[in-house]
């Protein structure tokens, strides 16, 4: 279940790896869908100019309706946020004008806070529960600019070899922001695994290692090589609505189910934290009562 609109804190997530065919956009449409069918609300921002995670939400990419207009004060985030054909499930499109937001971003002595900024009065309205970001397959300005405006990233990694390579930049990318000040509250959220093809040996054995060297960072559901997750973007639907019965929609379902009770996790351990380090102030202000 959703949050009450009296508790709910919008979590910002960004899904990204700067390699690209690793599943990433796939992710962002079927997380988005899998969360809103739970009836949790959700905010996509497609943040890549090739728009794919707007098509495959049913929407046709226009000119002039993305992020673009907003991050440069042109347009207001709130008159960009458009409805999809799926129920709690909005998105801020992308366009391939998108691309020149890296160059004009580039020119703002804030840049790398830029998004934030930009979404802040989204996040403010507390109207949605998450919001997805799906980023560029680049180390470009639109990425680094998620990350710092992001409470968490998932990381989606193809069950090869090659892929490792990209899994290690981006969390040596995510410790940097974080150490170096730039977002301090950013954490890896999960390692989501996808494209497995179980009939071979080479994706069991890079899901085994990427598991013994990252530990619980990486999900337990692990995505399958799927002809319908596939066919689904063609058809501007998440897989879960072009096949809901698929093997490919249950795993989707399955990683939403696992995303939400992490998600729940740090929420709470982040409460008790801010409220053990309340405590000793608290005490120390309180005012003694007279002796009697």
């Amino acid at each position: 279940m959703s949050d009450t609109p009296a508790t709910r804190r919008t979590r910002v997530v960004a899904v990204a790896n700067q390699k690209g065919g690793v599943g990433k956009t796939t992710t962002v449409v079927n997380l988005a869908a899998a969360l809103a069918e739970r009836r949790h609300t959700v905010l996509v921002i497609d943040l890549d100019p090739q728009a794919n995670a707007t098509s495959g939400l049913g929407l046709a990419p226009r000119a002039g309706l993305s992020l673009y207009p907003a991050l440069t004060g042109a347009s207001d985030v709130a008159d960009i946020i458009q409805p999809t054909p799926f129920e709690n499930l909005n998105i801020i499109p992308a366009e391939l004008d998108l691309a020149g937001a890296e160059v004009e971003i580039a020119r703002q002595p804030d840049h790398l806070q830029v998004v934030r900024k930009t979404i802040d009065r989204v996040l403010e309205a507390a109207v949605f529960d998450y919001v997805l970001m799906d980023c560029p397959p680049s180390l470009g300005i639109l990425m680094t600019s998620a990350l710092a405006a992001a409470d968490s990233v998932v990381v989606t990694m193809q069950c090869e070899y090659y892929a490792m390579e990209g899994l290690s930049v981006i969390v040596q990318l995510v410790q940097k922001m974080r150490d170096g000040g730039v977002n301090p509250r950013l954490e890896i959220e999960g390692i989501l695994m996808t494209m497995f093809d179980a009939r071979t040996k080479l994706a069991q054995d890079v899901v085994q290692e990427v598991r013994g060297h990252f530990g619980d960072q990486v999900y337990g559901t692990v995505i399958p090589r799927s002809v319908r997750i596939s066919e689904a973007p063609s058809f501007g639907k998440p897989v879960l609505a072009y096949d809901p019965a698929c093997k490919g929609a249950e795993a989707y379902r399955h990683f939403a189910k696992e995303f939400v009770k992490r998600a729940h996790a740090r929420r709470a351990t982040q409460a008790a934290a801010q409220s053990a380090a309340a405590a000793p102030a608290a005490a120390a202000t309180a005012v003694p009562s007279p002796a009697s």
